[in-house]
């Protein structure tokens, strides 16, 4: 028998993580931190329901942290086994997991010196020293290439069209001449989207686990530019600065390429823009070397440019801590981008505390914020946010721009499931209770096929 188990991504967007078991072999399909409401935060303290040693291997769909952010914990409980992914993937995972290893140091250590943290002493999941050795495990490998995992168990990467290096992925289980097959779609990107090729379709599978993020949702992208633009414009003319918590990892490259064209073609006035975040300019020069080589995953308008299309003729790259510190208080009308997306740390917090309580201000949320995240509560309209142990005010104007998001929306999940054979089931995952039950009825009424919400930790045969 062959199964999977549900270990994250069911009733949330984040902690994506699900056990793959055949007659010989166990393989962990992604290994995201869970974020946003502290019950789901809790679970990352919690170990994994099995032995991390009896892991043969791990399969990584991307590097955002909720597909990857739990791996130097996994590797920190014992698991020694190789973890694959796509060449760019593990690029970048090695970029998000330092960085994820040293904020949970520095939290540490300012919860411990500020004294607002409910453990003594406050302790990071991981170190440093964790991700370092997590990096060794990555295995890169290319798309549509068998590769044999485990005993009895390969996988192929395919394009998923939602970052650098993204991939859906099809697992052949059991061996012999009828093995089982199941297709896990990562997070897929949407068509049209700037930088890159659409996901490829899947052939067949006995089943299919779906994210459904935007499950219930449809992006209106000319909409969204077209309000991008305007909030620019209203917020300079009074005098304020635009802050844009994103993504270090594709959504900072996909701001800088709307800004980009929108002052070439005179739509908004040349400001200074700032990237503050050591991770997304790593980032960067990974998507500017992906653009240098033609990779083969870049929209035909990236591969037919002879500019850079991420450099806005104002761009300044943040690097120190001192650099960033004096950005909280921008004399001139600017631009400034910085991680984390969903606001759950990094330096796009002292931005916050200092800009939010102005009313000159915009703070601009161009991507998915989970429940329980400062940015879904500035969503909700939250009066006050809580950061460093004290309340913030919030008098800033807050506008949110989800056609920038990186993930296909509903009617283009339904697209991608239809271009494929029938399965025989449909896990949908990776999105609020909401999305995902829409999104199974979806399925159920325009399909005709057979759709089901998994529950945490829910245990099905393939």
């Amino acid at each position: 028998m062959c199964s999977v188990t549900f270990l994250g991504a069911v009733g949330t967007v984040t902690g994506s993580k699900y056990l793959v078991e055949t007659p010989k072999s166990r393989i962990l399909v992604d290994c995201g931190l869970f974020q946003g409401v502290a019950e789901l935060r809790q679970r990352n303290w919690k170990p994994l329901p099995l032995d991390a040693r009896a892991i043969d291997a791990v399969v990584v769909t991307h590097a955002h942290l909720d597909h990857t952010g739990y791996l130097p914990a996994l590797v920190r409980q014992g698991f020694r086994g190789p973890i694959h992914a796509t060449e760019d993937t593990a690029a970048l995972a090695e970029i998000v997991l330092k960085d994820s290893a040293h904020l949970m140091e520095e939290d540490a250590e300012h919860a411990n010196k500020h004294g607002y943290s409910k453990h003594h002493p406050a302790l990071p999941l991981y170190t440093t020293g964790d991700a370092l050795r997590t990096v060794a495990r990555f295995r890169p490998a290319g798309y549509d290439e068998p590769i044999q995992v485990a005993a009895d168990a390969a996988v192929r990467f395919h394009t998923a069209g939602h970052i650098l290096g993204s991939s859906w992925v099809n697992l052949e289980l059991g061996g012999g001449p009828a093995p089982r097959r199941l297709v896990v779609s990562g997070d897929l990107g949407r068509p049209g989207h700037p930088l890159f090729r659409p996901a490829d379709p899947y052939d067949e599978a006995d089943a299919v686990l779906v994210e459904s993020t935007y499950g219930n949702r449809r992006h209106d992208v000319a909409a969204s530019r077209e309000r991008f633009a305007e909030v620019i414009r209203r917020t300079t003319a009074r005098g304020g600065s635009v802050l844009i918590p994103a993504f270090a990892v594709d959504r900072t490259e996909v701001v800088l390429y709307e800004l980009t064209r929108m002052m070439r073609d005179g739509e908004i006035p040349r400001l200074p823009v700032h990237v503050d975040s050591p991770m997304a300019l790593a980032a960067l020069d990974v998507y500017r070397k992906a653009l240098t080589s033609r990779s083969a995953q870049l929209s035909r308008d990236l591969l037919t440019r002879h500019d850079d299309p991420f450099d806005t003729g104002t761009l300044a790259a943040v690097h120190t801590a001192e650099e960033s510190v004096r950005l909280n208080n921008p004399t001139v009308p600017s631009i400034i981008i910085s991680a984390s997306g969903m606001a759950t740390g990094g330096r796009v917090l002292h931005h916050l505390e200092q800009m939010l309580p102005n009313p000159r201000h915009t703070v601009v949320l161009v991507g998915f914020a989970a429940v329980g995240t400062r940015a879904r509560s500035l969503l909700d309209g939250a009066r006050n946010l809580k950061m460093f142990g004290r309340y913030i005010p919030v008098r800033s104007e807050v506008v949110d721009l989800p056609a920038f998001s990186a993930h296909a929306d509903a009617d283009q999940l339904i697209d991608w499931l239809r271009a494929g054979r029938q399965p025989d089931t449909v896990y949908v995952v990776h999105g609020e209770p909401r999305a995902s039950a829409e999104l199974r009825d979806r399925i159920e009424q325009d399909l005709g096929w057979n759709a089901v919400v998994p529950k945490y930790a829910e245990k099905v045969r393939v």
